[in-house]
């Protein structure tokens, strides 16, 4: 694509108070609309603009999963919840929700519903009968190729700061108000790091801008429509109208698909579980080989590290007395099983013993953005339990496989 001179807008900039930027492309124009995620103005410059009757198709910063959830508010309701651990997503439900519960404490303290803007985008599109174009990448991709993008010690301080974000119950500072006016939760909630970090920056900025007017190049190439207006955070702004300067390949759904693409595991993660289990079995064979006693010994210990610290995890999440007795007797076993985990077991006797009732699922968003509603709300302290128990099996497995080897080789 190549910009050439646009025409000037018939809504000038100043009658909006975030950015516009208008980039006229062979016969479409686009205008993108800059707006903050928590900002009133920023849906009433969206209503009047959508009003003005100036566009023929709308696109706003939104994926598939996001804008299910929002007009489906009882979406996360229909998930099977069991699926969710089978499928290994509870770590990613709950950081969605952890998100959630960051934007929605701004938006307490600041009076405006999240993604305000964003739901005017919907309700005025619909109303004036105007395509609805969405264009960002799904969320839980862009946490993924994040979590690969990053040096293995930098996730770590990630995860902190996310979970600080939930954690804290202090007022969110002007500045993360502000930050919140350059792009969105995840931008605002990882921009301490983003700014310093390369690896980070271009999953979570840099790919989205780019992402974003591939999907423009699909949905609404030029000549399909007279006027697009594009609703995006101010913060990709630069980005996609500099992706916009350039030449787009001639099938931009080869290369988004690239952009949704994530790194399969490493060989040597996915070995890993195998040689340990391996390592562990020899070690109970040596055991068993040299003295029968110091075989039965090796395998109490680890029965005993592996169920305790597994089960006493699950205490933390406050699990039912009978998830807790379960896992205790799970991990050891689940330790020697790659194909299975403790927390996958722990999850799935809470969901038995603790079935989430509707109110939970209505209430869901609103309880995690306060501390005890973690615990509070079932669907959540579930996921804490399976996130808890996976957490104490890993440690386990790997206290008890320095203990068995310390014994074996002298060293304990």
């Amino acid at each position: 694509m190549t910009e050439t001179q646009a025409p000037m807008p018939t809504l000038p900039d100043d009658t909006t108070s975030g950015p516009q930027r208008v980039l006229q492309i062979g016969e479409t124009r686009y205008t993108l609309l800059g707006t903050a995620h928590v900002s009133a103005e920023s849906a009433e410059d969206v209503r009047r603009l959508i009003r003005s009757g100036e566009f023929d198709a709308v696109a706003i910063e939104l994926c598939d999963s996001r804008h299910h959830s929002m007009t489906n508010p009882d979406a996360l309701a229909e998930q099977d919840l069991f699926q969710v651990f089978r499928q290994g997503k509870a770590g990613m439900v709950a950081a969605s929700l952890a998100l959630g519960a960051f934007q929605q404490r701004l938006a307490e303290q600041s009076g405006i519903e999240p993604g305000a803007e964003m739901r005017a985008a919907l309700e005025e599109s619909q109303r004036a009968a105007l395509p609805l174009l969405l264009i960002d990448r799904d969320v839980g991709v862009t946490l993924k190729r994040i979590y690969h993008n990053v040096p293995w010690w930098q996730r770590f301080s990630l995860f902190s700061g996310l979970l600080g974000s939930v954690l804290s119950r202090q007022e969110v500072s002007p500045e993360e108000v502000e930050r919140l006016k350059e792009g969105d939760v995840l931008e605002s909630t990882f921009s301490e790091f983003a700014a310093e970090s390369e690896s980070l920056y271009t999953p979570l900025i840099s790919e989205r801008d780019r992402y974003m007017v591939l999907r423009l190049a699909e949905e609404a190439p030029p000549g399909r429509y007279r006027s697009v207006l594009v609703v995006i955070g101010a913060g990709h702004m630069k980005g996609m109208a500099d992706h916009f300067a350039d030449e787009l390949p001639p099938q931009p759904a080869e290369e988004r698909q690239r952009l949704e693409a994530t790194p399969p595991p490493s060989k040597i993660w996915k070995a890993l579980p195998w040689v340990i289990t391996a390592l562990v079995l020899t070690g109970f064979a040596i055991g068993f080989s040299r003295n029968t006693g110091l075989g039965w010994q090796l395998v109490a210990e680890w029965f005993l590290i592996n169920g305790v610290l597994s089960a006493g995890a699950t205490l933390v999440a406050l699990a039912h007395p009978f998830t807790v007795i379960a896992t205790f007797f799970a991990a050891p076993l689940t330790s020697l099983n790659p194909t299975i985990g403790a927390g996958f077991v722990a999850a799935g006797v809470e969901l038995y013993l603790r079935k989430p009732k509707v109110r939970d699922f209505s209430t869901l968003r609103h309880d995690v953005t306060h501390l005890k509603g973690w615990w509070h709300n079932r669907v959540s302290r579930t996921l804490l339990v399976f996130l808890t128990a996976t957490l104490g099996s890993a440690a386990g497995t790997w206290i008890a496989g320095f203990r068995i080897a310390g014994t074996l080789f002298g060293s304990g």
